[in-house]
C-alpha cells in the first residue's frame, strides 16, 4: 500500500527525491547553459524556460519505461557517443564574439541541443527518483515537478558564471564529456565486462573529458568564425 502525506515514509521518499534531484539535475543544467549562452539575455530565458520544461516531460514519460530502455545493449553507447559530439559541438563556438555567436545560434537549435542531451541525460534521474518514489504516483510527480526550478535555477546560475569566468565554459563542456564516458561503460552490452576493471570506471569518463575539451578547442582553431573586419564592403 502506498503511503499517504500522513506516513513519515511519504516525506521520507521526498526528502530522498530532493536529493537526486539536486545531486542529478545539476549535468542537465550546464547543458543549458553551455545551449543558451549564446543567445539574445529574452532569448536565453526561453531557451531555459522551453528546456527546463522539456527536461521534467522527458522525465516523466521516461520514468514508465526506464528500467527495460537501460537494460536495452547499444542504447547507451549511442547516448554516450551523443553528448561527446554535442559537448564537442557546444564548446566549438567559445571563441566567437558575443555578436557573432548571437548572429550563428537561434533560439530553436538551442532547444533542440538541450532536448537531444536532456533525453540522454536524463535516464540517471528518472532510474534514482523511481526508486525513492517505490511506485507512488504521486510522490513520483511532486518530485519531478520540483526539479523544474532547480534546473532554471541551476542554468541561469551557470549563464552568469560562463559570462564572467569564460574557463567555466571549458570546465562544463569537459562535464558533459565526463558524463558521456559514465553512460558509454553502463551500457548492458559492456558493464558485466567492465565492472571488475575498476580502473575503467574513472579512466573512460576522464579520457571522454578530455576528448571533448580538446576536440571542442581544435575545431574552434580550424574552422574561426569570420568576424566582420575581416569582410570587405563589395
Amino acid at each position: 500500500m502506498w503511503p499517504t502525506v500522513a506516513d513519515p515514509e511519504f516525506w521520507v521518499g521526498l526528502l530522498k527525491i530532493i536529493w537526486i534531484n539536486v545531486v542529478l539535475s545539476g549535468d542537465n543544467a550546464v547543458v543549458i547553459a553551455m545551449a543558451a549562452r549564446s543567445l539574445r539575455p529574452d532569448e536565453q530565458r526561453r531557451a531555459i524556460a522551453w528546456g527546463s520544461g522539456f527536461a521534467v516531460v522527458l522525465r516523466i514519460a521516461l520514468t514508465v519505461v526506464a528500467v527495460q530502455l537501460m537494460a536495452l545493449p547499444m542504447l547507451q553507447i549511442v547516448g554516450g557517443l551523443l553528448l561527446l559530439w554535442i559537448g564537442t559541438q557546444l564548446l566549438a563556438v567559445e571563441e566567437e564574439t558575443e555578436e557573432e555567436a548571437k548572429t550563428h545560434h537561434s533560439l530553436y537549435a538551442a532547444i533542440r541541443t538541450i532536448l537531444i542531451a536532456d533525453l540522454v541525460m536524463s535516464l540517471d534521474n528518472v532510474i534514482g527518483v523511481a526508486a525513492a518514489a517505490k511506485g507512488n504516483l504521486l510522490l513520483l510527480s511532486i518530485g519531478l515537478g520540483l526539479s523544474i526550478p532547480l534546473v532554471v535555477f541551476g542554468s541561469s546560475l551557470m549563464i552568469q558564471l560562463m559570462t564572467r569566468f569564460p574557463i567555466v565554459i571549458s570546465v562544463g563542456a569537459a562535464l558533459i564529456g565526463w558524463v558521456a564516458g559514465e553512460t558509454l561503460i553502463s551500457d548492458a552490452l559492456v558493464v558485466n565486462w567492465i565492472a571488475p576493471i575498476t580502473w575503467l570506471h574513472w579512466a573512460v569518463p576522464i579520457t571522454c573529458a578530455l576528448l571533448v575539451v580538446t576536440s571542442g578547442k581544435w575545431l574552434a582553431w580550424l574552422f574561426p568564425k569570420p568576424s566582420h573586419t575581416d569582410i570587405e564592403p563589395g
